[in-house]
């Protein structure tokens, strides 16, 4: 495979290099892309030539400022520290020829300035030390703070003791020892520094020479550029504008005038037969004008249709929009994109929007709307979200909210077909009030019926099945509500019972109401022969899926017994 590849790159190579001899020979074989590509190429390689020998140029120019400085420096503090040496120890013969010690403190005052100096001076110098005397520097530092520190105890000596004394220290073998060597120090150190300046000199010979190779490119360059001007004026620049003339005339109407540069193989050529081709596009087009006069007449009628169509579109919108907006509730519909389709009075009411939000706006700037009037406080962004993902998922919804001002609003969302959205909404807070009172109103009756002392029965009058009882009524028949509810009275009590409370039902069914006590004998199977007395009302009438009997049943048999 990589032979393949490897045989391929090389034929494409031989067949590019048989074009550029064949074109230097004066021969038309290149196009304009190939011959502004080779040229900009050969400029891309000079302009890299160029970086590099900058780059260069730059670094060479930047070790030799380096090594010029930093040589000329280290020379001038050689200088220094050598004119301070000479100076201590001048001050220190200062010393030893004194005759008394107030004369000899001028001097020893002057010599402690000097080894300041030399001290500060060596420190200054550290910043020009390199590779190249780093350890012939550290002796040398050492052996001048060996100095420094010998003058400063001779100082010492000719103050406190005599300058007698003075000379004494001063005047050894190991004191011109170490002078000696600093001499040693200081010329070995100058020596590398003429070494240094001279590689300097080096490079500034070489930066002399990348300046030339850099001034060659460059001309190189201006050559390449002034090549592509030459390239681009005569290959295509010229031959655009006679195409561009050609055209002209073309458009003008005459579409038997000759298209230039037909024969050549390059862009310029493909241009001028796409040229051609748009000249005989046109002229086709003149034919076409010239059929399409006959037929004005049915274009008129079709125009006719058109429009008696879009008249019979603009009285189906009003209708539309008078049966949305003779709805009770909100209604709004949304595009595929969230973009308001329709909207209702309604829901302009539901949510106060003002007139410059229409068909066409978007639903998050109704969210926004809703947002600045407080109505909103969810997030606009994953609101939107949540809405179009229903509508590509078509998903029907149905909720209900509460706004910030205590309305509860309820929204049904159905998919439509095309990819639309539509929102029905219905303000039901009075609606929703109505049920927490008519709530609050059953728990406060039921709270009531299941505590009074009678008992109370209900029954559907249809099947004559128990389906309430309270409390009391639980302990008058022994029996708990589960075992009733759901029963009738043959399946619960004696036949004889079942019987009287069947004919008592019968005379409510035709009395409606029986609110005097009605005073019964009936056997319990569970508390035995009970004596009950019992109201009972109808709740309803026949036909009605609400019509029950309510007994209201006080058991009578311990007063009975208890009057007896």
């Amino acid at each position: 495979m990589d032979a393949a590849a490897l045989g391929s790159g090389l034929g494409a190579g031989t067949k590019l290099l048989k074009k550029f001899v064949q074109f230097a020979r004066g021969g038309d074989t290149l196009s304009v892309a190939e011959k502004v590509y080779s040229i900009a190429g050969f400029l891309a390689i000079v302009t890299t030539f160029m970086l590099v020998m900058s780059i260069q140029s730059v670094r060479l120019q930047a070790t030799y400022r380096h090594m010029q400085a930093s040589s000329a420096e280290a020379a001038i503090s050689v200088g220094r520290i050598n004119t301070l040496i000479y100076a201590i120890v001048m001050e220190s013969r200062g010393i030893y020829m004194s005759a008394d010690r107030g004369k000899a403190k001028q001097f020893g005052d002057a010599l402690l300035r000097r080894n300041r100096d030399l001290a500060e001076a060596v420190k200054a110098m550290e910043r020009t030390v390199g590779d190249d005397d780093a350890e012939q520097f550290a002796s040398f530092r050492q052996r001048i703070s060996q100095f420094v520190e010998f003058r400063q105890e001779l100082v010492r000596r000719g103050l406190e003791i005599s300058p007698a004394a003075a000379r004494e220290m001063g005047d050894n073998d190991a004191n011109r020892t170490l002078r000696s060597n600093l001499n040693g120090d200081l010329e070995k150190l100058q020596r590398i520094y003429r070494e240094r300046a001279r590689q300097a000199d080096d490079l500034a010979d070489e930066n002399r020479y990348a300046a030339a190779y850099l001034f060659m490119l460059g001309l190189a360059a201006l050559l390449l550029a002034g090549l592509n001007v030459v390239v681009m004026r005569g290959s295509v620049v010229g031959a655009l504008a006679e195409i561009t003339q050609a055209t002209d005339r073309i458009a003008d109407g005459d579409v038997k005038s000759e298209v230039p540069h037909l024969g050549r193989h390059d862009e310029i050529g493909h241009l001028a037969r796409a040229v051609q081709h748009f000249r005989d596009a046109v002229a086709r087009i003149f034919e076409l004008e010239e059929i399409e006069l006959g037929t004005a007449q049915a274009r008129d009628a079709a125009r006719t249709e058109r429009d008696t169509f879009n008249d019979k579109y603009q009285a189906k919108k009003w209708q539309l929009s008078a049966a949305i907006n003779s709805m009770p509730q909100g209604l709004i519909m949304l595009d595929s994109k969230g973009s308001v389709v329709a909207m209702n009075a309604n829901y302009r009411r539901i949510y106060n929007l003002p007139e410059t939000i229409q068909a066409g706006s978007t639903l998050e700037e109704i969210l926004q709307h809703r947002v600045e009037s407080g109505l909103f406080t969810c997030d606009v962004a994953k609101f939107v979200g949540a809405v179009l993902n229903r509508i590509a998922k078509r998903e029907p919804a149905a909720n209900e909210i509460t706004l910030n001002d205590g309305r509860i609003i309820k929204i049904y969302e159905r998919p439509m077909d095309g990819g639309g959205w539509v929102s029905v909404q219905e303000d039901v807070t009075e609606q929703r009030q109505r049920e927490r009172i008519l709530q609050r109103m059953e728990r406060f009756l039921a709270t009531i019926i299941e505590n009074v002392a009678e008992g109370i029965i209900a029954k559907d009058a249809r099947n004559q099945r128990y389906v309430f009882v309270n409390k009391a009524a639980e302990k008058m028949l022994g029996m708990s509500r589960a075992e009733i509810i759901g029963k009738t009275a043959r399946e619960l009590f004696s036949a004889e019972a079942a019987t009287l409370i069947e004919r008592r039902d019968r005379q409510l069914l035709a009395q409606k109401q029986q609110l005097e006590p009605i005073v019964d004998t009936i056997d319990n199977p569970a508390r035995g022969r009970r004596v009950i007395s019992a109201r009972r009302v109808q709740i309803g009438g026949a036909g009605e899926e609400s019509h029950m009997f309510v007994t209201m049943v006080e058991d009578r048999t311990e007063k009975m017994v208890a009057a007896a």
